[in-house]
């Protein structure tokens, strides 16, 4: 292991970060307006597979993508049931809840979701992840990341409902990738900050 940086830890994480955050969205939108509903969803469904298998390729066989590619099976099945572009959108808004209340209970059960989807990002060795500092520092950014998906939820649901394809498609960029860069960045400056004060020893593992 080499001692975590902002700058490589950032570097590590952001391009697969960015990647599954714009690309999807991005064919679905123009599948949608090219060729129809089917369209979007299947140009959707081939660049998440792409990009899973890409992350694969790479070693990367991390909670994050295996959960992002079982959705998007859900998404598409349901969405091609339903025939419906808002059904389809509705259900990565309905997910972000989920998210945000899973981050939420995580914290209580001693099992912080932060750290674990943190470790896709640097190798954490499996004893450190069960000190008692580690617990509480990604407890702590559990609670902050929880709270977030649970807001971005609420809008984009109010505004799916009410308001133009076009008007959830800026509510989701601005809501998602310029917010989550700024939590990104927070994170990886609060973990480093904190961990590095702390003595990371066995003797340090949690009850």
């Amino acid at each position: 292991m080499t001692e975590p940086t902002f700058r490589g830890v950032l570097l590590t994480g952001l391009p697969g970060f960015l990647r599954e955050g714009f690309l999807p969205l991005g064919a679905f939108y123009g599948g949608l307006r090219v060729g129809g509903l089917g369209t979007g969803i299947a140009l959707s469904s081939v660049v998440s597979v792409l990009i899973y298998l890409y992350e694969r390729r790479a070693g990367r066989d991390g909670l994050l993508v295996r959960i992002s590619l079982a959705f998007v099976a859900v998404q598409t099945a349901v969405g091609l049931a339903a025939h419906s572009a808002i059904v389809y959108l509705a259900q990565p808004v309905l997910a972000n809840a989920v998210w945000g209340l899973a981050f939420l209970v995580s914290v209580p059960l001693g099992r912080p979701l932060a750290g674990a989807l943190a470790s896709a990002w640097y190798p954490f060795p499996h004893w450190v992840r069960q000190t008692v500092p580690f617990k509480r520092v990604f407890g702590i950014q559990s609670l902050v990341w929880g709270a977030y998906f649970l807001v971005r939820s609420a809008v984009r649901l109010a505004v799916l409902l009410n308001g133009s394809l076009e008007s959830f498609l800026l509510i989701v960029l601005l809501t998602g990738t310029p917010v989550m860069l700024v939590l990104v960045a927070w994170s990886i400056r609060h973990a480093i900050r904190n961990l590095a004060d702390e003595d990371l020893e066995p003797q340090a593992l949690a009850a």
